[in-house]
């Protein structure tokens, strides 16, 4: 064999030696039972044609490659956004292993997480002795200050009881009585991993401002000054929320984020690990109830959160993942009428280097056609980005989008001249999207990293924005949102077309009348 311990080949070359490909080749031959090559290319061309188009489109019993994760993942990423925080999911450890892998591969950090470990005798007999055990190990070995519950697949469909459960916990004393143990039920079949963030968030809001769930006393309002700020579930997290803070400390406003795990997963390499690094303190948490406002920078994410908020008495505001001018002036200008301050002039300024951008490279993007998939906040986000740069978004399809968000894009579409030729699509999947590439071409796809294989059958160059991104580093460094996301993203799309264009005009003698040095 080629590998041995002085020639360490990686994968990529290893599988490219003699005796791998021959290896293949027997296998694909004797076990595959692969049909002809000739009727593989057959169904090939036909699955691009119209005709496949409609009868994919009219499929309902069957998914294909959703852009979407399931519930519990969500419940992970709002619950580690509190100090001190561990989550603790109700259901089996092969799930929990999915959501922190998940995580590590997008953020490259570690991701903690534990499971009640429940096989096939919980299934029958219920979950109740892994909770009681899993809750006593969690709290001696990890020493938190909260413990946040959810659920998966297997919990919800014996029905297990989490308020009943954490209650005979603390009874036969596996954490103390006054410990926190906010829960949600979070089903992995139904909704999303934006429903999952939304029942985490508003379940935790719910322990700390209606009595901890019969334990106390519910919290009275007393009105103050402060903002509450909610950014969902958001892969770009730790400098999106970087950027919000910069922004409030812009404008002198007193806040609070809630669920803020900017630090947790940005922790620094310098021979100390932590487990718990920021986050919204508990108390913090709890006094949030009286703030003046909450801001959620993301309406589909928290379609719960938002109406309990409301009534328990403060104005609540819901945004479209903000991105580029108009939508930042629109984030902006609702700061200022909350708060009664002024806009700074620096984030003025930010606006005009913004603006100058866009006229800088306006002919390069004016006309481009793309495609757009993701949550549904944030499809709305880059579309109306795209239409203010000129481009057409031609289809914005996101698996977790409800008519709602369908209604509202199509009103989006319908402000733009741009939008004339664009089309929406809730609950399609990336199955679906690959028809559209195929009958309806556009020049650029913007998705996670799903979509490279959709830039590998289509041909479609793939602008990577979103979550998960696995197969590139560090872009959740970067903020989308306000006049430096904006930046960011515009410079994301032009680094693709210009790339495309030298991609496009490299051969010698033959195309390179255009490989210029100057863009």
């Amino acid at each position: 064999m080629s590998q041995n311990a002085e020639k360490v080949l990686d994968h990529f070359n290893l599988f490219r030696e003699p005796e791998y490909v021959q290896l293949f080749e027997n296998k694909k031959k004797e076990f595959e039972f692969a049909e002809p090559v000739d009727e593989v290319e057959r169904v090939k061309e036909w699955a691009k044609t119209w005709e496949y188009r409609e009868k994919n489109f009219a499929r309902e019993a069957l998914t294909v490659n959703p852009a979407k994760a399931c519930q519990p993942l969500g419940a992970v990423f709002a619950a580690v956004g509190f100090e001190g925080t561990i989550p603790f999911v109700h259901g089996s450890q092969g799930c929990v292993a999915y959501y922190r892998s998940h995580f590590s591969r997008h953020f490259k950090e570690p991701s903690s997480c534990v499971s009640s470990s429940m096989t096939e005798d919980a299934a029958v007999f219920g979950g109740l002795s892994n909770m009681v055990d899993g809750l006593a190990n969690t709290y001696n070995m990890y020493k938190p200050k909260m413990i946040s519950v959810s659920t998966t697949c297997m919990a919800e469909v014996i029905g297990d009881d989490l308020n009943a459960f954490i209650k005979t916990a603390k009874d036969k004393g596996s954490i103390p009585p006054e410990f926190d143990v906010p829960f949600a039920h979070t089903p992995a079949f139904v909704g999303s991993h934006i429903t999952g963030y939304d029942n985490v968030m508003k379940g935790i809001l719910w322990h700390f401002w209606d009595g901890k769930a019969g334990t106390v006393p519910p919290l009275t309002r007393v009105p103050n000054d402060k903002i509450n700020f909610i950014g969902g579930f958001d892969g770009y997290t730790v400098g999106n929320l970087r950027e919000i803070k910069r922004i409030f400390d812009l404008f002198g406003i007193e806040y609070t984020i809630l669920g803020d795990n900017s630090d947790v997963w940005d922790t620094p390499c310098d021979g100390q690990f932590r487990m718990y690094d920021g986050g919204t303190t508990l108390e913090d948490t709890a006094n949030a109830l009286h703030a003046k406002a909450t801001i959620s920078m993301q309406e589909f994410c928290t379609e719960k959160t938002l109406p309990f908020i409301a009534e328990h008495g403060q104005e609540v505001i819901a945004f479209n993942h903000p991105i580029g001018v108009k939508a930042t002036d629109h984030f902006l200008m609702e700061l200022s009428r909350i708060t009664g301050k002024p806009i700074p002039e620096q984030l003025e300024k930010e606006r005009g280097r913004l603006v100058d951008a866009i006229a800088d490279s306006t002919a390069h993007i004016h006309g481009q056609k793309f495609a757009i998939y993701g949550d549904p906040d944030l499809c709305l986000g880059l579309a109306g980005f795209l239409l203010e740069l000129g481009a057409e978004p031609t289809h914005v399809l996101a698996t977790n989008g409800n008519k709602a968000w369908a209604d509202k894009v199509q009103a989006l579409f319908d402000s733009s001249p741009f939008g004339k030729n664009c089309h929406v699509y809730p609950g399609k999947d990336l199955w679906h999207m690959r028809s559209l590439l195929f009958t309806e071409p556009v020049d650029f796809l913007i998705g996670n990293t799903y979509g490279k294989y959709l830039e590998r059958d289509t041909g479609t160059p793939l602008i990577r924005i979103g979550f998960p991104i696995f197969d590139r580093h560090h872009h959740h460094r970067y903020p989308l949102w306000g006049y430096q996301g904006a930046l960011n993203v515009l410079v994301w799309i032009l680094d693709k077309i210009f790339d495309e264009i030298d991609k496009n005009t490299i051969v010698p003698a033959k195309t390179d009348y255009s490989y210029d040095i100057i863009r």
